[in-house]
């Protein structure tokens, strides 16, 4: 997979996954790794396909409807090469803490539906639920931010809490934040994660 990888100044701190909304790249959340940890190594991914030639994580059928199939193999194919870039840049596979925006999110929080051991934790910003119906490894020990928005149209308040309430009956902890905005990425939101992050 197309990538970043930036060693940090503290190897001791988690090493953080970057994962871009529709359309992105591996450039487009650096800076706000820089917010949440300056110190921390950052191992920012491109997503493997593209939509009317944007990048994406996995294939959709339409607006809010995941093509399952290929978001299985998808999250495989990501939690794979984790475990490939751990070996190539000697990071601590077990101390990976994941940021994605939209489409990124929603990888990330598949990678918490179908891998007990995929990250250690997760801020995302506005993600959909992966996957209805299959169940969920235990994720006790796991912490998750969802930053939401109360006028999301892509991503409804009803659909944030139920991604949560899904998180926590696998025995994550899970911090819901709300900004009163719709599907875009605020520097409020970020703050938020940012001080959530502190407290791990």
């Amino acid at each position: 997979m197309k990538h970043i990888f930036n060693k940090g100044k503290d190897p001791n701190k988690p090493t953080l996954l970057l994962l871009h909304g529709t359309g992105g790249n591996e450039q487009d959340l650096l800076p706000l790794a820089g917010m949440i940890d300056s110190e921390a190594s950052v191992l920012s991914v491109r997503g493997n396909v593209l939509e009317n030639g944007m990048p994406r994580f996995f294939r959709r059928l339409a607006e809010g409807i995941f093509d399952e199939e290929d978001l299985i193999y998808r999250t495989y194919e990501l939690n794979q090469f984790l475990d490939d870039a751990a070996q190539k840049y000697d990071f601590d596979r077990d101390n990976i803490i994941a940021i994605g925006y939209s489409n990124g999110a929603n990888i990330a929080a598949s990678l918490l539906f179908h891998y007990k051991n995929s990250l250690k934790a997760a801020i995302l910003h506005h993600p959909m639920v992966p996957r209805r119906g299959v169940e969920l490894p235990d994720l006790s020990g796991k912490s998750v931010f969802i930053a939401a928005g109360t006028n999301d149209p892509i991503c409804s308040p009803e659909e944030s809490q139920e991604l949560q309430t899904l998180l926590e009956k696998a025995n994550a902890e899970v911090d819901l934040h709300w900004e009163n905005r719709g599907h875009q990425l605020t520097i409020e939101e970020v703050e938020a994660a940012g001080r959530w992050y502190l407290t791990l």
